[in-house]
């Protein structure tokens, strides 16, 4: 009875997706977990966007998504939170997680970058099979399938190379967004995390090596899409500002 209530368990996935402004991405990612709610066979799931602060129409997409899907999906639950003010993709993260229900947490990006049936290959392989790590996609993987943009690839080396010389971080890329975690200890370091920008990966990197939770690089398929709101020069000035901050707290 106790391996079959473990077995259940372990078969509950909660999915945060964090977005700001996104109308016009929105039915491409709608698309993409439809297609992942089909073939997640027994999973139980949750899917938990975050509106961080939108201005646009992203709100009442969601909400109509959700309206008329919430009978459609078997063993699957859909929620939003959203909030007025834009805080940052940390801040967004943060309040997912502590909002999700299920064992496994999964961060994913609204771009589709990587698809959530990366979870289903992980666990297919056998490849997270430890409550007690983390598990991050990593683009710098040998077996991983990557396609971006040069520019990103250059700025993506700097930045790991700052990380690196600043933190003595090894994780050779902390800023995939597709990551999971294990209830066990996820929301205890969430709580904890002071950074609401992009530098909120590197912090929580470095909580989790506080709490000797291993991290586990994984092999995955990333194809860069068009529309992000990433500005690579603003925001890279700003991730510089941030790790500055950080190093001082830690």
């Amino acid at each position: 009875m106790k391996e079959l209530k473990k077995k259940l368990k372990s078969d509950h996935a909660s999915i945060v997706i964090p977005l700001y402004n996104e109308e016009l991405r929105l039915d491409y990612c709608f698309s993409v977990i439809k297609k992942f709610i089909r073939k997640k066979g027994k999973l139980f799931l949750e899917i938990i966007f975050v509106d961080d602060g939108s201005n646009d129409t992203s709100k009442k997409k969601i909400i109509n998504f959700i309206n008329k899907n919430k009978k459609n999906f078997l063993n699957t639950k859909i929620k939003l939170i959203s909030y007025k003010k834009n805080m940052g993709k940390g801040n967004a993260i943060k309040r997912g997680i502590l909002t999700s229900r299920y064992e496994w947490i999964i961060t994913c990006d609204l771009d589709m970058s990587v698809l959530p049936d990366q979870f289903l290959t992980w666990k297919r392989k056998k490849l997270i099979n430890n409550k007690k790590y983390a598990y991050f996609g990593s683009r710098e993987n040998k077996d991983s399938v990557v396609q971006t943009l040069y520019v990103r690839r250059i700025i993506g080396f700097i930045l790991h190379i700052f990380i690196w010389a600043l933190f003595n971080i090894k994780t050779s890329d902390t800023q995939c967004g597709f990551k999971v975690f294990h209830s066990n200890y996820i929301k205890k370091i969430f709580k904890k995390i002071k950074i609401k920008g992009y530098v909120y990966d590197v912090e929580v990197v470095l909580a989790l090596k506080k709490e000797d939770i291993k991290i586990a690089e994984l092999p995955l398929t990333w194809i860069h899409k068009e529309g992000s709101k990433v500005n690579l020069i603003k925001d890279s000035v700003k991730f510089f500002f941030d790790l500055i901050v950080l190093k001082i707290r830690f």
